[in-house]
């Protein structure tokens, strides 16, 4: 299941990536097209609009899944075990009901959104509040195997503080700790 999950996630990153650069050259070419040649494409700010929305609830999916989203450790990270254990808990149970709340908020909006069509794309305004939905419904899985694997003891102590330091995220080394041992 974690390998479906992180593949799954390999997949959204990539169609992030290339929904970025769709996102990028609708809007340099209406740029272009705007100032050159006192033109544009009717469709791209909406296009690109609707593309900024789902990068955005997909990415945060992966940023769940890989423990890079914004947060706090200085409660937690100074919690014995047991601690960080119910703290782990209670901020995935919190985390499940916000992702619930979403779920029906969007798939209400998705449902009553369904025959109003979008201004310059004439698609339905459903595809954008569908965003919503597919986010809450990812982020529910990757919640719930986080606590799947709590529960079955196949976390690590380390695991349970979700959250990593910038510097560690950049991949740059620090002059202290282990990585000042290696340099002499």
């Amino acid at each position: 299941m974690v390998k479906l999950i992180d593949s799954f996630c390999r997949a959204v990153s990539a169609l992030m990536a290339v929904a970025l650069m769709v996102m990028v050259a609708l809007v340099f070419g209406n740029v272009v097209l705007r100032y050159v040649f006192n033109s544009s494409i009717t469709q791209s700010e909406e296009i690109s609009r609707w593309l900024f929305v789902w990068i955005t609830f997909m990415g945060c999916v992966v940023a769940l899944r890989e423990h890079t989203h914004l947060g706090t450790d200085a409660l937690v990270s100074r919690l014995p075990p047991l601690g960080k254990k119910i703290c782990f808990v209670l901020g995935h149970v919190t985390m499940l009901y916000v992702c619930y709340l979403v779920f029906r908020g969007g798939l209400e909006q998705t449902v009553i959104n369904m025959d109003v069509l979008a201004p310059s794309t004439q698609l339905p305004m459903a595809v954008l509040h569908a965003a919503g939905v597919a986010f809450s419904a990812c982020a529910c899985v990757v919640l719930l195997l986080d606590l799947w694997l709590l529960f079955t003891g196949h976390m690590k102590d380390g695991d349970l503080v979700m959250v990593q330091e910038s510097e560690d995220l950049a991949g740059l080394s620090r002059p202290d700790g282990d990585d000042a041992k290696r340099q002499h």
